[in-house]
């Protein structure tokens, strides 16, 4: 069970620092998840059936992701059609683009296909449990993964696009093209969104062009759990609290899945309980957020009544 937990968790956490890189860092709704997550599986999946070894699988899953965020970013730059519709046209192009990738077909199964699970499940064997040494790959993955966006985010143009959403004025004022800050934030962060998908696709053991729907929903509760963890605004905080969040989020899913029935819940229910959760989030960050502007508030007029 745990185990289990750990590495959806970390597996779906390295979608979920993509969604943090679009949704709050580039403050750009960005619904290309839902396409960039099954084209990173189906990539994979094709990948090995074809004999390619799973690193060179992931570098190309990665590029796609990346190529997709691209259309996206273009679609918005070029054409000023706002983010939201943006990531849909794509997001929608992508279904029939995942299905091409895939050969027409809708699934395509790795259960006779050899993938890094199953390698180091037969090479772990020995000495430990295949379960744990996925736990330890996974965590192992995301945590590179993790450390490369923090120094991404140390560099000057790091440093840019992470002022970009919250400040696009000072970005211009500074000589850089916003446009081209937020192309390679989009294409960076649906790299990683495929990145997730391809290895969802070997611990899963298939790919599905369905694979990637609510994928969006998902990540921005686990986003938003995360941020009740962990109040700080370091990145390396920021993109620790997402990973948090995710294996968090994967923990109550599995709670709802195998102890619902108690409260007469099934897995039919599991989107309702994922969109109950992001508004729950949003509630108590309202009021968390009012509160403190009234403590503020409060603290300012009691120094200047004794100033």
């Amino acid at each position: 069970m745990l185990e289990g937990i750990l590495i959806e968790g970390f597996i779906y956490g390295i979608m979920v620092l993509g969604v943090f890189l679009t949704f709050r860092v580039l403050n750009f709704a960005d619904m290309t998840v839902d396409g960039s997550f099954p084209l990173g599986a189906a990539i994979m999946a094709v990948m090995l059936i074809k004999g390619l070894p799973p690193a060179v699988a992931i570098v190309i899953a990665f590029l796609g992701g990346a190529l997709a965020g691209l259309v996206t970013a273009l679609i918005h730059t070029r054409l000023k059609i706002p983010d939201l519709l943006s990531g849909i046209l794509t997001m929608t192009m992508l279904y029939s683009v995942n299905l091409r990738v895939m050969g027409g077909r809708a699934n395509l199964s790795l259960l006779r296909v050899p993938t890094i699970f199953t390698r180091l499940g037969e090479w772990a064997l020995s000495f430990m449990s295949p379960g744990i040494a996925q736990v330890i790959l996974c965590a192992l993955v995301v945590l590179l993964i993790k450390l490369l966006l923090d120094l991404f985010f140390t560099t000057d143009f790091g440093l840019s696009v992470g002022a970009l959403g919250a400040n696009p004025q000072l970005v211009i004022s500074q000589g850089m093209n916003p446009d081209v800050l937020k192309i390679c934030g989009i294409c960076l962060a649906n790299g990683m969104v495929a990145v997730s998908g391809s290895f969802a696709a070997m611990y899963q053991g298939f790919a599905d062009v369905g694979l990637g729907s609510g994928m969006i929903v998902s990540g921005l509760a686990s986003l938003m759990i995360g941020e009740f963890l962990i109040r700080s605004n370091k990145i390396s905080v920021l993109t620790l609290r997402v990973i948090l969040g995710s294996v968090l989020y994967r923990g109550l899913m599995y709670l709802a899945r195998n102890y619902g029935y108690y409260i007469h819940m099934t897995a039919n229910d599991l989107k309702l309980i994922t969109g109950l959760l992001i508004i729950l989030c949003i509630i108590i960050s309202q009021r968390g957020f009012r509160r403190y502007r009234g403590k503020r508030g409060h603290s300012r007029s009691h120094r200047g009544r004794h100033g």
